[in-house]
């Protein structure tokens, strides 16, 4: 079976082809056949493809065009012409896996795509105005390429759909509820396969752990797994939500914003704008969005960079801290993404947070780049692990489930 994944951001689509040629899913990702990314750049109708194949053909290019979602054909097009081509036709890939960050209450499990689905996904970009409307670019740019291919959606929201709703509403007016206003959650494809990689390196049954994993990249967000299902996460409604980011706020006190609405002229676009782009590590530091600039701007002696690392460590150690709760209990401490698997200070000052635990995590291996392995001490109550997440091969997992059981 062949397999397409089509990840989508705000600036970029990501895409990449994996065959499965047995009857049976492998437990680990296999190479894929053809990665592909588009970047958009800032000037109007042009795009960067870079694709490579894992034979080792590589191709880089700017191309011009009048949509993204030609971009986006022009990038499917290397699968079969040049020196990229895997495959002879598109017509060989059998399934088509889509990345959707939001979901909404009516969409808790992965779903092929019709057109009402097509167009659910489309109408919630009011909850994901970045990412959804990309998603039906990428849908759009499959039915043009490949004509009536299954396609199937695979929602960022969907792993939360468990958390009770103790945990999933909000204390407001019960209008709210009956509004969809709860939490969604999201990194949901992200978190539960490294869930399900974290039970597979112990040689553990996920039924039987009691995990937290932090992802932590630009976004970051936490989730208490227990039984193999999601029960808490510290985004909300939106991905503002929670802990602490590059760019976004996280957790706020909301009489803040009701202030500033009525002392400081803001409107909801100009709030919007600087909780999402202009708060997190970049709003404390003035530095960047990025951790390492931040690491090296404290080694200059910068005040602010500090105060943005002891900030994000101090809310990312509360967040842990209220998923213990949740769960009553800890044997799986999970870092993943950029910050989580590349950050080896983050995983020292939030383990050491942890210690009266007996958590206790080995200064070499946290230190020698470490993937998919155990860096707690032998001794160590709680295991650490740091986990490449592989959120494309997770949605691939998922087209490859819906389509064979």
């Amino acid at each position: 079976m062949k397999i397409l994944v089509l990840n989508a951001g705000s600036s970029s689509q990501k895409s990449c082809l994996y065959e499965i040629k047995d009857d049976f899913l492998p437990k680990q990702a296999p190479q894929p056949l053809w990665e592909g990314k588009v970047n958009w750049t800032k000037e109007q109708g042009v795009a960067e493809i870079q694709v490579k194949t894992a034979t080792g053909e590589v191709l880089e290019e700017s191309i011009y065009a009048d949509s993204r979602q030609a971009h986006v054909t022009y990038m499917l097009y290397t699968l079969t012409r040049g020196a990229t081509k895997v495959i002879g036709n598109l017509s060989e890939i059998d399934v088509v896996g889509h990345r959707v960050v939001h979901g909404g209450e009516d969409y808790r499990k992965s779903t092929v795509i019709n057109e009402d689905v097509k167009k659910a996904i489309a109408q919630l970009a009011t909850l994901a105005p970045i990412h959804n409307p990309a998603a039906v670019e990428g849908i759009e740019a499959i039915e043009q390429s490949l004509g009536d291919v299954k396609q199937v959606a695979v929602f960022d929201t969907g792993f939360h759909a468990t958390i009770p709703d103790a945990a999933a509403i909000y204390p407001g007016p019960y209008e709210w509820v009956e509004q969809g206003i709860r939490r969604y959650g999201f990194h949901g494809i992200s978190h539960q396969y490294c869930a399900q990689r974290a039970a597979d390196i112990l040689g553990r049954d996920l039924a039987s752990l009691k995990l937290i994993n932090c992802h932590l990249g630009n976004g970051c967000s936490l989730a208490a797994i227990q039984n193999g299902r999601s029960i808490d996460t510290t985004m909300g409604f939106t991905p503002l939500d929670g802990l602490m980011m590059g760019s976004r706020s996280g957790s706020i006190d909301p009489g803040i914003l009701i202030y500033l609405l009525r002392q400081s002229n803001y409107s909801a676009e100009s709030l919007d704008y600087v909780l999402n782009k202009s708060s997190g590590l970049r709003g404390i530091s003035g530095v960047s969005s990025d951790l390492p600039e931040v690491i090296a701007a404290i080694a200059q002696g910068n005040y602010r960079a500090q105060l943005a690392w002891d900030m994000y460590v101090h809310r990312l150690r509360a967040g842990i801290g209220s998923m213990l709760a949740s769960l009553g209990g800890l044997d799986v401490l999970v870092f993943t993404a950029g910050v989580g698997e590349k950050s080896p200070g983050i995983r020292q000052a939030v383990s050491e947070g942890f210690g009266f635990l007996g958590l206790k995590i080995d200064p070499q291996k946290n230190q020698q780049n470490p993937v998919d392995i155990d860096i707690a001490t032998p001794e160590s109550t709680i295991r650490v692990l740091v986990i490449h997440t592989q959120e494309d091969w997770a949605i691939a997992q998922q087209c490859w489930l819906l389509l064979n059981t």
